[in-house]
């Protein structure tokens, strides 16, 4: 699927960017990766990072804002794939900034459904957060927009060779800025308590690698409009605070404002287009330019009413299981 492409990741020099080349790179002979970030530094770490391995040739890293529209014109020329990852993900900074959050989250998103339907891209698979899903804070309004925008542009396509798709998945396990990091943090310092804002909090446990692992498979089985969602184990906060430090006092502090209980990956409202398979979801598009003949062999409809949410899990996690997990986790 991917030998002899020439694919595009958007904020390239992130986790995610990082993990995707180094997928790509070990397991495929891509025509050319270019890297798509604004900040040269990381770019700069990067290039160091993969100089020595044997298809280094074959990245490329250009200097650019999906904000910039003519940028993104000539980074896409000749391109087959995009992956667009790049976005202001931080809560509290987009609800600070809010003006620049709708630039790059959404302002950004129509630029690059522009410049794909106009350069002869040919799959456009964009990342998504269980915070678009039922939004509660201003990071998840803007990547929800992102998302329709994503899955509407296959309206636009006429009769291009090139399809839309998004996948969705929440907090990557170590991710910068998430509670995993947080507590190790405290932990190093010779903190002996744990804060829980919440002890009925829950969360989805994905790696990087099952992120990575989702978009290839978009990439590859996607007909345009679809939703992919990975299915995953949960875990309760409080079990990773004692999978982390056993015994540690675990007093509860509060939910922080724009913080969910649970994270939310298929809504209600979503189950009346949603199948199941064996190692994922699909949410199809409701529209009238969707096809249902376009719908993935060996899926089952979901019930109405069904919701895809950490606190309803059917997987979970337990502690000495989450302690085996965490020995793979480093700080992204």
């Amino acid at each position: 699927m991917l030998n002899e492409k020439v694919i595009l990741v958007t904020g390239g020099t992130g986790s995610f960017g990082h993990q995707f080349v180094s997928y790509v790179l070990d397991n495929y002979e891509p025509k050319k990766i270019i890297i798509y970030s604004r900040d040269e530094y990381k770019q700069f770490i990067m290039q160091n990072e993969y100089k020595n391995h044997p298809q280094f040739k074959k990245l490329r890293f250009f200097i650019g804002d999906v904000r910039d529209k003519d940028r993104l014109y000539r980074a896409f020329d000749g391109v087959d794939y995009v992956i667009h990852a790049a976005a202001l993900k931080q809560v509290p900074a987009c609800e600070y900034n809010p003006m620049e959050a709708v630039k790059t989250n959404i302002n950004g998103a129509m630029n690059i459904v522009d410049a794909a339907l106009d350069c002869g891209v040919k799959r456009v698979v964009a990342l998504s957060t269980d915070k678009a899903v039922n939004p509660v804070n201003l990071y998840g309004g803007t990547k929800l927009v992102s998302d329709k925008l994503f899955i509407s542009a296959n309206a636009y396509a006429g009769e291009k060779d090139v399809n839309f798709s998004v996948v969705r998945y929440g907090n990557v396990a170590g991710s910068r800025g998430s509670v995993i990091p947080f507590f190790r943090n405290i932990i190093e310092n010779g903190g002996t308590s744990l804060p829980i804002t919440d002890y009925r909090m829950t969360r989805f446990w994905i790696s990087l690698e099952e992120g990575v692992q989702l978009v290839i498979k978009a990439l590859t089985e996607a007909q345009g409009g679809e939703t992919f969602i990975s299915k995953i184990p949960s875990f309760k906060i409080t079990d990773l605070a004692q999978a982390m430090l056993p015994g540690c006092d675990m007093p509860e502090v509060g939910i922080r404002e724009g913080e969910k209980l649970h994270e939310v990956m298929v809504t209600r409202e979503d189950s009346m287009t949603t199948y199941e398979y064996d190692k994922h979801y699909i949410i199809y598009p409701h529209y009238s330019w969707w096809n249902e003949d376009k719908i993935a062999p060996g899926g089952k409809k979901v019930e109405h009413g069904f919701e895809y949410s950490s606190g309803t899990n059917k997987e979970w996690l337990s502690v000495e299981e989450l302690r085996k997990l965490l020995k793979c986790v480093g700080e992204h």
